[in-house]
């Protein structure tokens, strides 16, 4: 848990300093980096980075990419967690 706290605020932060870095023309933070980010679990600090600073809300991959490597997550959560708590009932 405390994992992916840190990693949706850690996330949240890098979106916010690579919209800072795009309006000072500085060195950017590469869109492959932004999107492992969500990937390895920080797709809420992702999205809510997306959102608060108004960064990469018009780039498709980000748009519809990021709601669906959410949504993906859950799924896998779901069904891990189901496959836990199913074992146990077996046993």
């Amino acid at each position: 848990m405390v994992y992916f706290i840190g990693i949706n605020i850690f996330t949240f932060i890098v979106y916010g300093i690579d919209k800072w870095k795009s309006k000072q023309s500085g060195w950017r933070i590469s869109e492959a980096c932004l999107l492992m980010l969500a990937i390895i679990g920080g797709s809420i600090g992702a999205l809510l980075g997306m959102n608060v600073w108004h960064h990469k809300t018009l780039h498709k991959k980000f748009r519809f990419g990021l709601p669906l490597i959410l949504f993906a997550q859950i799924l896998l959560i779901f069904l891990i967690l189901k496959y836990i708590l199913t074992d146990s009932y077996e046993k």
